[in-house]
């Protein structure tokens, strides 16, 4: 007999509240059971039912269960305070289960900046479905009206001080009570500032982590496994299935343990220890037919322009032409990598029973969709656990089908782990963008007409439902598959945001099938890189109308909470009208500071941010960095302030050090040298003024800054030595040429 988690839920005492994700008008339901069997299984569990995210035992502790999970930014940590603030129950007395196909409810990805947005409002509202759904217990057992009591601490009690009114909540649910507990769950449920919301608790990982105890995916074993590795084209990251075709494998030399695994042009080695694995992969000899499908470096972006494109109008609200004194710039984004720090790895048991994947993939629920069209079979199970850090599709989907595909083969568990070479080379990028703006001044400084062009990929070519196993590297390789191309995250903040007359806003799609690199999601999506060129346009047609760039800005920005941030981080900054006025060069470092601001995704949250920099033949250096930040209810002000500090310092490399190498045969960058990051010695100091609004809809914080540091910089670099760079990374070659052209 195979029990559901739904099945031992019914059969054991406890509280579980469960709702759907969609609002409003969602129908939420609860019962009284108890203890969760963690070890169940179910084919799949969806938030849109009843099923649970909740459960407080018979001593009163309380289990979440998440379908969001821990990155490594500390959501884990916030998810817990939102239950307990609105339970009313200690935070030490709270647990998080992240998600697991066999446990948990099905919230998508942990991305975007939407853990608290779209699952921690949910699970806030649940939490007080619970704590009303006690009081009303309370009162029935008391004789007495529920609103003559309140809640402390994990207990009902009565609102008198003097009252002997005083109940558990581990007593309450004692005896079962069965009923179904029905209410909506309103457009946005607003975190309550009860408990533990908003203070900063201490993350209970940190101190693991710190120490060397804390289990990664990396570290993760499982009875009777053996170890795989997957020898790919040698067309690094070519994502062309015309790239590169498997002629012949040549297998003499391997272990004696060895064994290989074909599937098309998917080839990889098993065997009972990593080393053997290695040395197996290392041996195996396979003979390619290549084709040259990726351009040159340096012809990346007249590349672009030739392939053809999907034509997308995202605004138009007037007449937007330009007349002969417009202003006009072209902005070009590279290639990035993910840098995550530990490459990644999975472990896959796929059996005649059933098949259970380990990951540290960011949706437990997509992945497992995506294996079920690869494997062919559906009884999958995907549990997370957490790996090195993550910002969107990196190879942690990958490493899982290569897992599944191997331990397929040879009928054991199989764990993969993938090298830097193969992170570096084979994880999906974030995409390459051109933007090109076009806009003209009336008489008075005033905007009068706006242009916005770009060309760019989907930002999302992750696992999906929609995808299949083309969505994987395993599934591209396997049967050559390319992922249909979806029109996502390249228009994101196209719209500046500003108060504009006339605005044409237009985005070119470029087809997965066209495109020579692997892209898809990294933090942001395309707003860091439309953001890039909309707030540097916004600095240039400042200089060029003769106004303070903040001036500027605030006479084309109407948005209450919008200038209530880029007002906020001008005074901290010590903002002075003129200050921005280009510099000139100085060999030993001038000195200069630029602005940029965004409401995210148009919608979200409010960010602005000041920039100072030393710019001279050493290159550039970011001296210090002020964010005001505004995302609605702080939940952990020092969590917060993590967030907000670790987008300042991974943009600032993404801006002056990070873009993939390649030649026609593929990707070059394989290692940290090819591919650098900051040092702790290149870090600016942050201050950060984080704007506080208990009484509106959380927004979330992990992206949001990251947008507003690259025109920032850009911006500072003009202020300091008058040159305008509009091509990122900003390296010292760049910054040198730069000068060049600009003294020619």
């Amino acid at each position: 007999m195979s029990l559901t988690r739904r099945d031992v839920l019914k059969s054991v005492p406890g509280l579980v509240v469960g709702f759907g994700l969609s609002m409003p008008g969602v129908a939420t339901a609860a019962r009284f059971v108890a203890d969760m069997a963690e070890t169940t299984r179910t084919d799949q569990l969806r938030a849109g039912g009843v099923d649970a995210w909740l459960a407080i035992d018979a001593a009163g502790r309380v289990t979440i269960y998440s379908g969001k999970v821990e990155l490594g930014t500390g959501v884990a940590t916030a998810l817990r305070q939102l239950a307990a603030g609105g339970l009313d129950v200690a935070f030490a007395d709270t647990r998080l289960l992240q998600a697991d196909t066999a446990l948990t409810p099905d919230l998508g990805y942990t991305a975007g900046s939407k853990t608290l947005q779209s699952g921690g409002t949910q699970l806030a509202h649940a939490a007080r479905l619970a704590r009303a759904a006690l009081i009303e217990r309370a009162a029935a057992r008391l004789g007495v009206a529920a609103d003559t009591l309140t809640s402390a601490n994990g207990h009902v009690v009565g609102h008198a001080a003097s009252s002997a009114q005083r109940l558990s909540y581990a007593a309450l649910i004692a005896d079962g009570i069965d009923r179904p507990l029905a209410a909506e769950l309103p457009a946005f449920a607003p975190a309550v500032h009860r408990g533990p919301v908003g203070q900063s608790i201490a993350r209970e990982d940190i101190p693991a982590k710190i120490a060397g105890r804390f289990t990664y995916m990396q570290d993760l074993v499982v009875p009777g496994m053996w170890h795989g590795r997957v020898i790919r084209p040698p067309t690094t990251g070519a994502f062309s299935p015309d790239a590169a075709r498997l002629i012949a494998i040549d297998a003499s030399d391997l272990p004696e343990a060895a064994q290989v695994v074909r599937v098309g042009r998917f080839v990889g080695v098993v065997a009972p220890d990593e080393w053997q694995a290695m040395q197996a992969a290392e041996r195996l000899r396979l003979a390619w037919d290549t084709t040259m499908t990726v351009p040159a470096g340096d012809a990346l972006f007249p590349h672009l322009e030739t392939l053809p494109a999907t034509r997308d109008v995202i605004r138009d609200t007037g007449p937007a032409a330009l007349g002969s004194d417009a202003h006009t710039a072209t902005y070009h984004w590279p290639f990035q990598s993910h840098d995550s720090i530990g490459p990644s790895a999975a472990i896959a048991d796929v059996s005649p029973d059933g098949v259970h994947i380990w990951s540290g993939t960011q949706g437990v629920y997509p992945l497992r969709a995506a294996l079920v069209e690869l494997l062919g079979r559906d009884d999958i199970r995907v549990s997370y656990v957490e790996a090195s850090g993550c910002y969107g599709h990196n190879g942690a989907d990958d490493a899982a089908a290569d897992a599944a595909l191997l331990s397929r083969a040879v009928g054991r568990p199989v764990r993969v782990q993938w090298s830097r070479a193969d992170e570096h080379g084979w994880a999906p990028l974030g995409c390459a963008m051109r933007m090109r703006l076009g806009a003209t001044l009336g008489n008075d400084g005033a905007i009068t007409a706006w242009q916005f062009d770009n060309r760019t990929p989907t930002h999302l070519n992750r696992p999906a439902k929609q995808l299949g196993a083309a969505s994987l590297l395993a599934g591209q390789l396997a049967r050559d598959l390319v992922p249909d191309t979806r029109h996502v995250g390249g228009d994101r903040n196209t719209i500046s945001g500003y108060d504009l007359k006339a605005e044409h806003i237009v985005v070119n799609w470029l087809a997965n099938r066209d495109m020579p690199l692997r892209a898809s999601a990294l933090r942001t999506l395309g707003a860091i890189q439309n953001t890039f060129a909309n707030e540097s346009f916004m600095d240039e047609l400042a200089h060029a109308a003769g106004r303070d760039p903040l001036a500027f800005r605030l006479a084309h920005l109407h948005e209450p909470r919008a200038r209530r941030v880029l007002e906020t981080v001008a005074h901290a900054a010590g903002w002075q009208a003129g200050e921005s006025a280009p510099g000139t060069w100085q060999d030993d470092g001038a000195r200069g500071r630029g602005m940029a601001q965004l409401t995210y995704e148009n919608n979200a949250a409010r960010v602005a941010a000041v920039v100072a920099v030393v710019v001279g033949t050493h290159g550039i250096r970011v001296t210090h960095a002020w964010v005001a930040h505004d995302c609605g209810p702080v939940v952990n002000p020092d969590g917060l302030r993590n967030q907000i500090e670790g987008n300042v310092i991974q943009a600032i490399n993404r801006t002056l050090n990070e873009a993939i190498t390649f030649d026609p045969y593929g990707i070059t960058s394989l290692e940290w040298s090819a591919y650098p990051l900051a040092d702790f010695a290149a870090l600016p100091e942050i201050d950060i003024t984080l704007i506080d609004r208990p009484d509106q809809p959380i927004l979330g914080a992990g992206e949001a800054t990251s947008a507003a540091i690259p025109a920032a910089i850009a911006n500072a670099v003009h202020a300091a030595c008058g040159l305008r760079l509009r091509t990122v990374p900003f390296k010292r070659g760049a910054l040198m040429t730069a000068r060049r052209e600009h003294s020619a």
